[in-house]
């Protein structure tokens, strides 16, 4: 039996006038029902173009796949006509926006949002998909549903229009469920509200989800699998024991170092990533980190890592990383991926 959800070396382009943006290059990942994997990352890594060509909402033809298959219970995704998309997105795959402010319409009241895929996809009546958004709202904790439901976007606050817009992505029981950087700008205590929902509904549902998140905590508690993303490329990949208690390539070890801990002194200094993340026109040749990478040796330059397996599944993208530990390079302490 196939995998829920199989990405094979999905690449991703964008044709602007400086030139050709590779926003994703070479991806491959397989997820099972009942399992979440993180994927981190700094911004413009191509986390969330990942999640867009997934859910084929690319704008076109700007953008495209240009190569790669995203395999979905087996039947490609990608060579869907428009109409199979749209019958699978929103009811099979679902994805809750970055910000849920320009995501909502706000012309249209919250319960015509929601409702919409629920008499689209489930066939319901407007009274059936009213009473079913009354649900849907109570069960992400919005008090007073059924008048909240008649109000528009602006009339609710960022935490309420983030709950809304995980209402809408849990409207049609998803199997799959893409949360890209959900709880972003939301106090801490909204944030586990959320993710607790999600983890409620994931127990419930069985549902998969692919969580997108710079917050590596948020990774450390929730998922199973870890993908760590460079300049639109897979880094590292494994479980989430592997990337947080044996990180092997150097990014990670960088992105692990930079956090602050709670187990030591509070004037301690961080350890930021030097430079900036290159731009995806003109990727550097070979490994796209060596500019920033205190270990980069010549061979990096020029030459392309390829994802090796160094045991157990965990892969990583640099020929070195089994020559090398960050506890002997003095970048992490053992077990600091998990505090």
């Amino acid at each position: 039996m196939p995998p829920l959800l199989e990405v094979k070396n999905l690449a991703t382009q964008f044709t602007t006038r400086d030139g050709i943006v590779k926003a994703v290059d070479g991806v491959t990942f397989t997820l099972e029902a009942g399992e979440t994997l993180g994927v981190v990352g700094e911004s413009g890594s191509g986390k969330s173009v990942t999640a867009l060509s997934i859910m084929r909402l690319l704008q076109e033809p700007q953008g495209k796949i240009v190569s790669g298959e995203v395999l979905f219970k087996g039947e490609d995704i990608v060579k869907m006509n428009d109409s199979q998309v749209r019958s699978l997105r929103g009811d099979r795959i679902a994805m809750i926006f970055q910000d849920p402010m320009t995501s909502l319409n706000p012309v249209y009241r919250i319960d015509r949002q929601i409702g919409e895929s629920l008499i689209l996809h489930k066939g319901m009546s407007k009274k059936e998909a009213f009473e079913r958004t009354v649900e849907l709202l109570e069960l992400v904790g919005i008090p007073h549903p059924r008048d909240r439901a008649r109000d528009y976007p602006h009339q609710f606050s960022g935490g309420m229009r983030q709950r809304a817009m995980i209402a809408m992505a849990l409207a049609c029981d998803p199997d799959i469920l893409i949360a890209d950087e959900p709880t972003t700008a939301l106090d801490v205590t909204i944030q586990a509200q959320i993710l607790e929902l999600m983890m409620e509904m994931q127990q419930r549902t069985g549902a998969a989800i692919i969580m997108i998140t710079h917050d590596l905590g948020v990774v450390a508690d929730m998922a199973d699998d870890v993908m760590v993303m460079y300049a639109g490329k897979q880094v590292e990949y494994g479980s989430a024991d592997e990337v947080f208690y044996n990180p092997r390539h150097p990014y990670t070890w960088g992105l692990l170092a930079s956090l602050p801990r709670h187990d030591v002194d509070e004037k301690t200094c961080l350890n930021p990533i030097a430079g900036q993340p290159p731009s995806l026109i003109n990727v550097p040749p070979g490994c796209a980190f060596h500019p920033r990478c205190t270990y980069a040796r010549p061979e990096c330059r020029v030459q392309t890592p390829r994802l090796l397996n160094v045991g157990g599944g965990h892969l990583v993208a640099c020929p070195y990383s089994s020559e090398e530990s960050p506890e002997a390079c003095g970048v992490l302490p053992r077990g600091a991926g998990a505090q």
